[in-house]
């Protein structure tokens, strides 16, 4: 019996492992910390649960596949709710904007904000339908091993302008700037800045449209955990709290992995769901291989970090959404501060993640779960001391919350705490502190991203957010079924 290991048990690991074992390949799963879900991971404090993250799940019949290879059902595991609407946009203006796919209310808020735009509107539906069907449903789980593979897809891409950014495109569509914003803002949401992130990203917004946003009740870990509890039940091996140290390597192949527990272990293939850096930097260091991707790897463009401001609040709102946008005074410019510049300004735009609304559970009676998140430059680019910014940039924070939506917010504070970009560091490996992997650009899209196969050890394999297609829970369990395709071809 082959034998494979994956390292890393974020959604992209999970989902590569779940694959592997289901197809007969005994497989063991490695994680560092001390609970599977990677980025999704979550913290209980005073009676709160809090999600690290992502907290929105699309596509759940990505999801239902996995478990569907062994006959099993996604609701003996996990239980998924519909969010409606998907997001509330907010602007500092008093425009606000209810953003979900009941067609005909959708068409009710563009009509109430630009009703010259809905013509518009119906265009820009059937593009994201067309780069849906091109990059999602054709290409989202192909592995892109050589540029021939690239040039075959180039057609396609060409035909959709693919060169063009998502906001060009949108705005090609659309003339009201809430309308471009409303229609852009999604890539953020991979680590993408809408002004310069290929417009094939465009396929979101049907891919949302077609599939819903869903919530996992108890949280986005507890999707993790149901993973987990599928893959093991196949009769797959789960280490969770071991860090792996090393991939050893003979000539052109790898063959051990060790970890830091002295666990050492002799496997046929192995897969990284690590940073791809680390991945390279550190788990590689001792070969020729890991110190010449690194390099190559260092100098290209990586996604921004977050920060993230985790709150209880005592008393219920049941007039916040699940997940809400409150924009800034600024698009173009803050993201060009963000993506370009390196800089934190006074100014920000607020994702805030309101699970309460939707799953009471989340947070004792009477009381709610919050977070607020803001996109900040990763630490190569701001690097500065987060332990001295980090408490004075929570509170600016909470204070705008507390401006737009929550005027007693302050008194009702029952616990907080933040999560920065030397978190995403430490926690997670991720260089610099990054968030999502590399930048979506269309110079770091398909094969100019990080190859399910590596091109000279041939049994090494990646999965997760650095390869196609990309962040997100849909992306990375895409690059699962493409990296597990190589794998059990290869080890037959």
């Amino acid at each position: 019996m082959k034998k494979a290991c994956v390292i890393g048990a974020g959604f992209g690991g999970l989902s590569l492992a779940i694959r592997l074992q289901s197809a007969g390949i005994a497989t063991t799963l490695v994680e560092a910390r001390d609970k599977v879900g990677g980025r999704a991971y979550q913290w209980e404090r005073e009676g709160f649960t809090f999600d690290a993250g992502p907290t929105v799940v699309t596509d759940p019949d990505c999801l239902r596949e996995l478990w569907a290879l062994s006959g099993s059902d996604i609701g003996d595991d996990v239980t998924l709710v519909p969010v409606s609407p998907f997001y509330r946009l907010n602007w500092t203006d008093g425009v606000v904007f209810d953003y979900g796919n009941d067609e005909a209310a959708l068409r009710r808020e563009i009509a109430r904000v630009s009703p010259e735009d809905l013509a518009g509107y119906e265009d820009f539906l059937r593009y994201s339908a067309g780069v849906w069907q091109e990059g999602y449903v054709k290409l989202g789980h192909e592995a892109f091993l050589d540029f021939a593979s690239m040039i075959k897809a180039a057609p396609a891409l060409a035909r959709y302008q693919a060169w063009r950014s998502v906001y060009s495109m949108v705005s090609h569509f659309v003339k009201d700037e809430h309308l471009r914003q409303a229609l852009s803002f999604h890539t953020l949401l991979v680590g993408g800045n809408p002004m310069s992130t290929s417009a094939i990203y465009a396929l979101i917004h049907k891919l949302e449209k077609d599939g819903g946003v869903w919530w996992t009740k108890g949280g986005t870990n507890k999707l993790a955990q149901g993973m987990a509890n599928l893959f093991q039940r196949l009769g797959g091996t789960l280490r969770v709290g071991d860090k792996v140290r090393e991939v050893h390597t003979i000539g052109d192949r790898v063959t051990e992995v060790e970890s830091e527990s002295g666990w050492r272990e002799r496997f046929d293939a192995v897969a990284s769901n690590g940073d791809l850096v680390h991945t390279y930097a550190t788990l590689l260091a001792n070969t020729p291989r890991g110190r010449e991707m690194a390099k190559s790897l260092r100098k290209k463009r990586f996604s921004p970090s977050l920060f993230v401001v985790h709150f209880g609040l005592d008393g219920t709102w049941p007039g916040i959404p699940h997940h809400t946008i409150l924009f800034g005074p600024r698009y173009k410019g803050l993201l060009d501060d963000i993506f370009e510049h390196g800089v934190l300004p006074r100014d920000f735009s607020i994702y805030l993640h309101h699970p309460t609304v939707t799953d009471p559970s989340m947070a004792p009676p009477g009381k709610s779960t919050f977070y607020a998140l803001v996109p900040v430059p990763h630490m190569g680019k701001l690097p500065i001391d987060w332990a001295e910014v980090g408490p004075i940039l929570e509170q600016r924070v909470i204070a705008e919350v507390g401006r737009r939506l929550i005027p007693d917010i302050e008194d009702r504070i029952v616990t907080r705490f933040h999560y920065a970009p030397p978190d995403f560091r430490t926690d997670l490996g991720a260089y610099n502190g990054n968030a999502f992997s590399l930048e979506p650009l269309l110079t770091q899209s398909a094969y100019f991203r990080g190859h399910n196969r590596d091109d000279k050890l041939r049994n090494l394999y990646l999965v997760g957010a650095g390869t196609h297609p990309g962040a997100g829970i849909p992306g990375v369990v895409g690059s699962a079924k493409a990296t597990a395709k190589l794998m059990i071809e290869d080890l037959r």
